[in-house]
């Protein structure tokens, strides 16, 4: 059984898709003004564990995200720096694919962008019209009239008591207008980019872009929406009213949240200069991995603390499961196996499934990979060739759920293996000259060597990918 904390009922619930089989997954994607930062990718990299976990169940998962690309902030963004917001927001939207492709992160499924999507927005738009909930005002934008959808605030547990009568909200983002109306096509102001629509030209509000992608690209009711907390009101709120003030029908079976992060405990916000993007920490030489690491350690439904102390210890666990594989495929790859030890590392996966099966309970699941790889480590010189086939396996099977790229590299190269051959009869030799030669050649080559302790054979593992981070 699969069991996720729902935020729309407030409880945990058994996972059952709407087609045997299948998941529809939608989770909201960047805003594309800036850098995500490290807060975001927390975010993403939940999403990422989600889906894998899902995937390594044996569903096909159909995963939407969706790309803003028109909204205030990259319009503000685009006029600030006095470029076309397709040149603007295609940047941003490029660092945000490379970011995401350095955290081993899978991509989406499908990928709309707003801007490519405005004919469906429209058609959502006059759908509502059509029912007497959307609203033009006399400026000419257009409105949802909240107080025609008697389930407004069922997903924030927001009351609409404070509601004034008439009150409208024209901003994409807000926090205090719990009931107001608000806005769903925006009229044309000048120099700003506009569509035209029924309405005269203008643009899309926010939250009617993800509406209309969602049910254009996964249907009327889908599987799972995830995101982070911030968005839980408006937007989230927003989209569930427009959603099904059209069509009727439930929007989302089960909304999933992620909690803020908070930077050495406290928010993240540049006035504290904590503000951290993924280029920040690269640029200080961290792992990707170990990032990736640290921004999933925590349950997605508890506070993250980001600290350096956190992705020091972040970086340690990737080295020792970097440093098992490689033990495990130059064993069986480069040296005599052991007398015939195999290990049974069935369970361990078994019970990973488990752990992440009761809410995504990532702790309990880490906690279970280390140490399964404790006992690896442990059993390593008595590993037999189907043992240690075992093992490598075991870590592609790890890599399919939690995303390290540990077992990335399938195979040594023949080159590398007799240079090593060479380093290894150098070393017997005591010709430490040629050793440290050798070496460097092997290093040359993209690998490290490890010599093991005495009477045990020296290993070489893939150096980890130098990341080129784009400014």
């Amino acid at each position: 059984m699969i069991r996720f904390h729902n935020t729309l009922t407030g409880r945990l619930e058994e996972f059952t898709p709407l087609v045997p089989g299948r998941v529809s997954l939608y989770t909201c994607g960047p805003t594309v003004y800036h850098y995500a930062h490290i807060g975001n990718f927390r975010t993403f990299v939940f999403e990422d564990l989600l889906r894998r976990y899902l995937e390594s169940r044996g569903y096909q998962v159909t995963h939407v995200m969706n790309v803003t690309d028109v909204d205030d902030k990259t319009i503000a963004g685009a006029i600030r720096e006095k470029k076309s917001l397709g040149e603007y927001t295609s940047f941003y939207t490029q660092a945000f694919l490379d970011d995401m492709k350095t955290l081993h992160v899978l991509a989406p499924t499908i990928r709309p962008h707003a801007t490519g999507e405005i004919p469906a927005m429209i058609r959502l738009i006059g759908d509502l019209e059509k029912k007497g909930i959307a609203y033009k005002a006399e400026d000419g934008s257009v409105y949802y009239r909240v107080s025609r959808f008697p389930g407004y605030g069922k997903l924030s547990k927001k009351k609409l008591d404070g509601n004034i009568a008439g009150a409208r909200v024209d901003v994409d983002e807000y926090e205090k207008e719990e009931g107001a109306d608000f806005v769903l096509w925006k009229a044309a102001k000048e120099g700003e980019p506009a569509w035209d629509s029924p309405w005269g030209r203008g643009r899309p509000g926010w939250h009617i872009e993800c509406s209309a992608m969602c049910m254009r690209y996964l249907g009327e009711t889908i599987d799972i929406h995830a995101g982070g907390e911030d968005l839980v009101f408006p937007h989230h709120e927003n989209e569930i009213a427009q959603s099904e003030a059209s069509t009727g029908k439930a929007f989302v079976r089960y909304w999933l949240h992620a909690k803020h992060l908070l930077v050495n405990g406290e928010k993240m916000s540049k006035s504290r200069g904590n503000f951290l993007t993924l280029r920040d920490l690269l640029d200080k030489g961290h792992d990707p991995m170990a990032i990736r690491l640290a921004l999933m350690s925590v349950h997605y439904r508890a506070s993250l603390n980001f600290t350096l102390d956190g992705l020091k210890e972040a970086r340690e666990i990737i080295e020792k499961f970097d440093n098992c594989y490689s033990q495990c495929l130059s064993r069986l790859q480069l040296a005599a196996p052991g007398a015939g030890s195999e290990l049974d590392l069935k369970g361990a996966l078994e019970e990973i499934g488990t752990d992440l099966a009761e809410d995504l309970n990532v702790a309990s699941a880490l906690a279970t990979l280390q140490k399964a790889v404790t006992e690896i480590n442990a059993h390593l010189a008595q590993l037999s060739v189907t043992g240690l086939a075992g093992c490598v396996e075991f870590f592609r099977a790890v890599d399919r759920v939690f995303g390290f790229d540990i077992a990335a590299v399938a195979g040594i190269p023949a080159d590398v293996k007799m240079v090593l051959s060479d380093y290894v009869e150098a070393r017997k030799a005591k010709d430490f000259a040629r050793s440290d030669a050798l070496r460097k050649q092997i290093a040359d080559q993209g690998w490290l060597v490890k010599d093991g302790r005495p009477g045990e054979p020296s290993s070489v593992k893939k150096i980890r990918r130098v990341w080129d981070v784009k400014k």
